[in-house]
């Protein structure tokens, strides 16, 4: 196939495929406490190449609004990048056969002092599926309530001290916009709660809605296991 050909023209429906290419040879090249690398070499039909895959165990990630449609968001040190982010409150999917929901509102509590007593799927996104199985799914929070004496602080280093701040929506939005807050799930979840909001909320899914692309890494065995 000649790159630029109309070969290269998709004419089918635009959605996300599963499918994967035959591995040859795999091998763990690294296994950490959050996540393993996994070398895999691949067969594309006409030439077998090796990839570095991140291996992760996934994770949720709640954006939570009152009823003036401001966002709840904490700022988190990210040794990585070197910065203070703002980011909705969000956790690994590391508790095995816990469905993601639950662990959706062990963040929110642990981490903000909060519980909701409504929960929408929000939107869903891969981190980085060029070279990580990170898989997120961001859940909307509404009618929040304090937890009497606020959160109880259960992780340590990054997670010891988090500043919260309420943030209106449309803020939200130009902050993002701008350039001012750029973390992946922050970035995807004021986006797409502006959105929705703008459809009046027609757009929302069920909190316990199925995770097909979840579910489909699960399946090649992408998922970090302790």
């Amino acid at each position: 196939m000649t790159v630029g050909s109309p070969l290269e023209e998709w004419t089918g429906p635009v959605r996300d495929t599963p499918f994967v290419h035959p591995t040859k040879l795999s091998s763990e090249i690294y296994r950490g406490a959050v996540w393993s690398v996994r070398r895999d070499s691949v067969d594309f039909g006409v030439s077998v190449h090796n990839r570095d895959v991140l291996i992760h165990p996934g994770a949720v990630a709640v954006l939570a609004m009152d009823e003036s449609d401001r966002v709840l968001l904490i700022r988190q040190y990210r040794h990585p990048v070197a910065m203070f982010l703002f980011e909705p409150p969000a956790g690994l999917l590391d508790i095995a056969g816990e469905p993601p929901e639950r662990t959706a509102a062990r963040e929110l509590a642990e981490e903000t002092g909060f519980l909701a007593g409504s929960w929408h799927t929000l939107v869903d996104l891969f981190n980085s599926p060029g070279g990580s199985s990170e898989a997120i799914r961001i859940y909307l929070a509404r009618d929040l309530s304090e937890i009497p004496g606020g959160r109880v602080p259960t992780g340590e280093a990054e997670e010891s001290f988090l500043p919260r701040v309420w943030v209106p929506l449309d803020e939200a939005v130009t902050a993002v916009l701008s350039g001012d807050m750029g973390s992946p799930s922050a970035v995807c979840a004021v986006l797409a709660a502006a959105e929705a909001r703008a459809r009046n909320w027609t757009t929302l899914r069920a909190v316990d809605t199925p995770w097909p692309a979840r579910e489909n890494l699960v399946l090649h065995n992408r998922i970090h296991t302790p």
